[in-house]
């Protein structure tokens, strides 16, 4: 059986590191993955799954002790393919995988959008040429999307091919029992209207158009899930804007609460963030049965059958405030039915077609 080592940055609740987690449950190869970084919840969910999780707790990008620990796993390990996700781990992971002899590297680019990568302006030269040295070492780069596919091209990076990231659309039906419970340990009151966030919260993120656009609704509670460096200052507002009112779950999954529990507490979900690669959270969302309110995400654009059940509008709080009141008017629907459209996000066809692309590189 093929063997693959997958390499990541890091493995706390962003949509990357989730969506390798949901991935390797599909995947018919042996993998396993390294994790450069921290390991967090994602590592906990991955490991509970049955696969191996090595942590390599780099400390900074400029550790070579590091590298070399991860070029020895990779030797030992007898790995026949080395699949990278995320920016450090495509550079680190690539040389690593030549350096042990493994020509077989394949990376997926989850990360580069517009403006950014990882946060990081995408057009500094250090970043780009870094980015593209790696990606020589390989064999071919995974778009998520087909914007993304776009951006790398305009890097000049030829070998690419689009396979979309995909969802388990079971396993975010609408749970009213859940619903329950997490508004009872949140202290929700049950005919509250939450609107909800998912994400890493970074300020490229823009969380606080949220919570400024929450305020302004009457009766509101906002309820955002995930961990990040702009926690604190989010924080400072929601106490400022909406004191009581806002509830921070920090990071979640491995616990008793997990994001489709969270999702189905909520009413409405609201994406500020102006420029996603795919935009998975919102698709979750959608599988959960709410009404999604986004500024950017790939996965919905053109989905048909979704009707006034989404809307896209600027990342401002005036626009999302008029398309929030707009979602808590709709008509209620049957939470427990997603959209069928959705059924092209369906997992077990994008690890079809990642495991035939290993095949072909392997072939090569």
């Amino acid at each position: 059986m093929t063997k693959v080592l997958h390499v990541i940055t890091g493995l706390a609740s962003g949509g990357a590191e989730r969506q390798l987690a949901t991935l390797l449950q599909h995947l018919p190869e042996e993998c396993e993955v390294a994790c450069l970084t921290e390991g967090g919840r994602v590592g906990e969910r991955i490991r509970a799954g049955g696969f191996r999780v090595h942590d390599l707790r780099m400390p900074s990008n400029r550790d070579m002790a590091s590298l070399m620990h991860l070029v020895k796993l990779v030797r030992d390990g007898g790995f026949d393919l080395v699949h990278t996700h995320l920016y450090r781990a495509h550079l680190y992971g690539r040389l690593a995988a030549r350096m042990a002899g493994v020509r077989a590297i394949v990376a997926t680019e989850h990360s580069l959008g517009r403006e950014l990568i990882e946060g990081k302006p995408k057009d500094r030269l250090g970043v780009r040429g870094l980015y593209r040295a790696s990606e020589r070492m390989g064999r071919v780069t995974i778009a998520v999307s087909q914007a993304v596919a776009d951006y790398l091209r305009a890097w000049r990076i030829e070998r690419v091919e689009v396979i979309e990231n995909g969802i388990d659309i079971r396993e975010f039906r609408f749970d009213p029992n859940a619903r329950t419970l997490v508004r009872k340990v949140l202290g929700i009151d049950t005919d509250a209207f939450v609107i909800g966030g998912v994400g890493r919260l970074d300020p490229d993120k823009h969380f606080e158009v949220l919570i400024e656009a929450a305020c302004r609704i009457d009766g509101a509670t906002a309820l955002i899930v995930g961990a990040g460096p702009d926690r604190a200052r989010l924080q400072r507002l929601a106490n400022q804007l909406m004191p009581g009112r806002v509830h921070f779950t920090g990071d979640v999954g491995g616990g008793m609460l997990e994001i489709k529990d969270l999702l189905s507490a909520m009413d409405v979900f609201a994406s500020p963030s102006p420029s996603e690669t795919f935009g998975l959270a919102p698709l979750e969302a959608v599988a959960c049965g709410l009404p999604a309110v986004y500024s950017d995400s790939p996965a919905l654009d053109g989905l048909p059958g979704l009707g006034d059940r989404v809307a896209r509008v600027p990342s401002r709080p005036d626009a999302f405030v008029s398309a929030l009141r707009e979602a808590a008017d709709l008509k209620p629907v049957d939470r427990c039915a997603p959209p069928g459209a959705l059924e092209r996000y369906g997992v077990a066809e994008q690890a079809l077609h990642v495991s035939e692309l290993y095949r072909s590189v392997l072939a090569e």
